[in-house]
């Protein structure tokens, strides 16, 4: 269990923000998706919802039922149009607008996920992100980025708002409007509610080469949305209905599916829900809800500030990192910079557990001094390629702690690297390159030569 999760929250969904492009290393949803990941299910609602049907080619149904159906939806519509009430009375946030939801199957899921990757993510982007992941042996060699997010989000979404075109769906594999399904409802609702307060697209949760920063204040509107759903659940569900979840939740396959990722995907999925859990459940516990509100005007900055929630109270800025403007034309013709971002301590921290080599403490510890990084992937003529990290820290001892962890993950990187100390005791490279010789080169227009 995440050391910020409470133990009465559910583990079992996880959303995103609009189903986003790949510019970043964890950006790998982009609609305020819910998913069921280790536990229960996140739903949606909105003020004033209409009735929808499974159609049975799997995509949204918004035709009027008839029969038996009409009166199945009339149901769900009033189910939804009470939890709709009761968000609105537990989380203070008045409704502006109506959200009409609609309903999507099995099918209809994968083909939003899919039709969403497709539409948001060019394929040099997805390559871009891939060569960085692989190059930290954060994916197996032979996999296929794409293949592995399809079916991550095609297996656990249950349910997702869009700020783009305000539209609200929930996931219904069975048709049924169980405590699954009102969970969910409930949880989409509040992003409906927070989008209609705080205009989340102001919080510029995609912009490119900025994907620490969007992933801190995505787990600020995923771990509000989760704390909400929360207390919904515990003050209108039924213990034969928690029950019912917790028990579902154990015998999903979307679970085994998640077990089995790739840690560095499986954590940034995660990461929103439960460690964003626990910053607002912090921000809730100290101010209320008005002060969850204010931190909507001043939003966290990196995922440093959600993992230690006292840098974010105390306003402690990342370090601004830069790298070399010209760096792909110092290394000659034919290069070119596929992806420059910002890594972040949370990544940090899964990169240095993933490999298993150092315990999860030393991990831990060794990535808490982070003040700023860089990170860029370089593509060369004649399949030549790099990966460039520029980490600065908040003292030479974290500095050090670092390097100390992260050398022999370096060593044993499956791509000749090399970790290389920077200027002023407060900065450490890691450089891979696709072989000695571009390694050697990279290094040596940066200066970090021998």
């Amino acid at each position: 269990m995440d050391r910020n999760l409470a133990p009465d929250a559910p583990v079992n969904h996880v959303v995103r923000h609009r189903l986003n492009r790949l510019d970043r290393l964890t950006a790998l949803a982009s609609a305020l998706l819910i998913v069921a990941a280790c536990g229960a299910t996140t739903p949606s609602a909105s003020p004033t919802p209409a009735a929808a049907s499974i159609g049975p080619t799997g995509a949204i149904a918004s035709a009027p039922p008839s029969g038996p159906a009409a009166s199945q939806a009339v149901d769900a519509k009033a189910i939804y149009a009470a939890i709709e009430d009761q968000v609105v009375a537990l989380r203070g946030l008045e409704p502006k607008a109506a959200v009409d939801p609609q309903v999507l199957d099995d099918a209809g899921i994968k083909k939003f996920v899919k039709d969403s990757f497709d539409k948001d993510n060019p394929s040099d982007v997805v390559a871009a992100n891939e060569r960085l992941l692989k190059a930290f042996d954060l994916l197996p060699r032979d996999a296929s980025l794409k293949d592995l997010y399809l079916d991550l989000l095609g297996s656990q979404v249950a349910g997702l708002y869009s700020p783009d075109d305000k539209k609200l769906f929930v996931v219904s594999r069975s048709g049924a409007v169980g405590p699954a399904e009102k969970t969910t409802f409930a949880h989409e609702f509040t992003h409906a509610l927070q989008d209609q307060n705080f205009e989340l697209g102001k919080l510029r949760l995609d912009e490119i080469g900025q994907g620490d920063r969007s992933f801190a204040r995505l787990a600020l509107v995923e771990g509000d949305a989760t704390l909400s759903m929360s207390y919904w659940q515990i003050q209108n569900l039924t213990q034969a209905e928690l029950g019912q979840i917790i028990s579902a939740a154990g015998s999903d396959p979307s679970t085994q599916i998640l077990l089995k990722m790739p840690a560095i995907l499986r954590e940034s999925l995660l990461f929103p829900y439960t460690t964003g859990l626990g910053f607002a459940q912090g921000l809730q516990a100290s101010g209320g809800w008005g002060a969850v509100d204010e931190a909507y005007g001043t939003p966290p900055a990196s995922t440093e500030q959600i993992l230690h929630p006292e840098k974010y109270a105390s306003s402690e800025e990342p370090i601004a990192v830069t790298l070399p403007a010209d760096l792909a034309t110092r290394l000659g013709n034919g290069w070119k910079v596929g992806l420059e971002d910002t890594f972040g301590e949370f990544q940090l921290g899964v990169w240095l557990r993933a490999s298993g080599a150092i315990n999860a403490a030393t991990a831990n510890d060794a990535s808490t001094g982070w003040g700023g990084d860089r990170i860029a992937v370089l593509d060369g003529p004649n399949g030549a390629w790099s990966v460039v990290l520029r980490t600065a820290w908040d003292t030479s001892e974290d500095a050090a702690a670092f390097e100390a962890a992260a050398t022999s993950l370096v060593e044993d990187l499956s791509s000749p690297a090399s970790l290389l100390r920077g200027a002023g005791g407060t900065e450490r490279w890691i450089v891979v390159g696709s072989d000695d010789t571009t390694l050697g080169a990279v290094a040596g227009v940066l200066g970090l030569a021998g």
